[in-house]
């Protein structure tokens, strides 16, 4: 029975190198050198969001719904995400995170009108 891939692997920086691969139904094996992708190397809770964002079609508020925390943890993970598969993420709009936040009912309208002044 197949198994994950065993990763991350303890004490090792570097992208494992696959060396074989076996095609079951044709029962071809092909032996060399083969760089994983950036997909095949993320941790299973990069992976785990990773399915999650795809399956809510990229919507990061359904993300929140559906694991019921935060919108910031939520780009925060993201964002964890975007750095393990090589993307440095953009730097978050200041005024659009104040508008996210007086949407989500964190800070009043005073408040954010305070803040959308600075």
């Amino acid at each position: 029975m197949p198994r994950p891939l065993p990763l991350p692997f303890p004490d090792e920086t570097e992208a494992p190198l696959v060396t074989e691969l076996r095609f079951p139904t044709s029962g071809v094996t092909v032996r060399g050198v083969f760089e994983l992708n950036e997909f095949a190397i993320l941790t299973p809770e990069n992976l785990d969001f990773l399915r999650l964002y795809i399956r809510v079609r990229g919507n990061l508020k359904e993300v929140e719904r559906v694991l019921g925390v935060s919108y910031p943890t939520v780009r925060a993970r993201f964002d964890t995400l975007l750095r393990a598969i090589g993307y440095e993420p953009e730097a978050a709009d200041p005024q659009a995170e104040v508008l996210a936040s007086l949407e989500r009912g964190e800070i009043t309208p005073d408040e954010a009108a305070r803040k959308l002044r600075r």
